[in-house]
């Protein structure tokens, strides 16, 4: 398994290439958009830049890795001769059908696709594909060159050769993989999105304010970064997406996003890619600013 293409060069797109590329695979980045794709080389180029100060790479390391990154804005051309397939695209379903059935045309039947996604059905998705036993979920936590986990995930139909190729390419990649079964949100995002949603729940109710509702999970539960942050982080747009598969998938009423979830995404107030959500972010920058927290 030498050839890999990752669709999509948003953030997490950039980085599951930056991971393969870094670790001797060559990469075919696909997007649409071709100033999207100039913008996550950069990126990749930025983060390469930050390992080398740090001494984890050296010149020849970053050279390397971005000389095994093709980027291509043809989906053809650029899956046609992959082992393995990574999409990463938005996280929405009728995309992800759109794109696994244009590539069960592309692909070779030997070639293995997998799915980013983080809360969609791999079974839905294998559905439309010609091999669904080839199909498979692999969910990168973000930042991904910096994340251990991936969540293998195994769709009804999926080989038990396909699930310990992937098993074993992840521990190839210095990740630890965990492998679950495909229901609504995974792992991951079945535990994480509730407690994200009863954070801003407590919010809305006016139990606390922003900053003190994370300093409790911080100080209290000894994570790393609050909840409400956290949200801001991943995007508010995705948390409320994978809600929704949640509340969809199981119709049960602990899954349903709060009201002011809905509102401020509806709002366009997504977190740390809009410059506001919880909390406001200086233009370009990750850090918040506590002065300016949205009440």
């Amino acid at each position: 398994m030498k050839n890999i293409t990752v669709i999509g060069s948003g953030t997490m797109g950039n980085g599951i290439a930056h991971t393969f590329a870094q670790h001797g695979f060559d990469v075919s980045l696909v997007d649409i958009n071709s100033d999207a794709l100039l913008k996550a080389v950069q990126t990749i180029t930025n983060n390469l830049d930050r390992q080398l100060k740090k001494g984890s790479i050296d010149e020849r390391g970053k050279t390397d890795t971005l000389a095994r990154i093709k980027t291509y804005t043809d989906l053809q051309q650029g899956a046609s001769a992959a082992h393995l397939v990574i999409e990463a695209a938005t996280e929405n379903r009728d995309i992800k059908l759109k794109l696994f059935k244009q590539l069960s045309e592309i692909c070779t039947d030997e070639a293995i696709l997998a799915s980013n996604t983080s809360s969609i059905s791999i079974t839905e998705i294998a559905a439309v594909t010609k091999k669904p036993g080839n199909v498979i979920g692999m969910h990168f936590m973000n930042p991904v060159p910096v994340m251990k986990l991936v969540e293998v995930i195994r769709g009804y139909a999926t080989t038990n050769i396909v699930t310990q190729t992937i098993m074993q390419l992840a521990k190839t990649l210095e990740k630890d993989p965990v492998e679950v079964n495909d229901y609504p949100g995974f792992v991951a995002n079945r535990i994480l999105m509730p407690m994200i949603n009863e954070a801003v729940y407590t919010l809305y109710e006016g139990v606390a304010g922003v900053e003190e509702i994370d300093t409790v999970m911080k100080l209290g539960m000894a994570h790393p970064m609050g909840p409400l942050q956290l949200a801001d982080f991943i995007g508010l747009d995705v948390c409320l997406a994978i809600l929704r598969v949640l509340y969809d998938g199981f119709s049960n009423p602990k899954y349903a996003p709060c009201p002011l979830l809905v509102n401020m995404v509806t709002a366009g107030h997504c977190g740390i890619k809009t410059g506001i959500g919880f909390y406001k972010y200086t233009a370009g920058s990750k850090e918040l600013s506590v002065a300016d927290k949205f009440r």
